[in-house]
């Protein structure tokens, strides 16, 4: 699983509109191959920031798959306009928190 993360600042006075418009993308990003879930989170210190997070089954689902997909020309035009600066986007793998165990020893 690899999960997506990206800080939006969202220029001052359109937050309601955003907030809309990520509502419609929300429906387009989940019917993409490769997707498992998302949020969208506000921040409560900076009124014009939130943090997307976007699980996907593998890198390239999201990179290759959706990037390079009609739908996320669609996703572009609802949301991009938003933003200043663009947002960075990276991704993460889970590491275990767990000791592995010694089966077997």
């Amino acid at each position: 699983m690899i999960l997506e993360v990206a800080i939006l600042q969202v220029k001052p006075g359109l937050n309601n509109e955003f907030e809309s418009n990520f509502r419609k993308a929300s429906r387009i990003i989940s019917t993409m191959k490769g997707y498992m879930s998302h949020e969208l989170q506000k921040c409560v210190e900076e009124e014009n920031k939130y943090m997307l997070l976007v699980k996907w089954d593998q890198l390239k689902d999201h990179t290759v798959g959706f990037r390079t997909s009609p739908e996320y020309l669609e996703w572009k035009a609802l949301l991009h306009h938003f933003y200043d600066p663009f947002p960075t986007v990276e991704h993460y793998i889970n590491i275990p928190l767990d000791e592995p165990s010694n089966r077997g020893s």
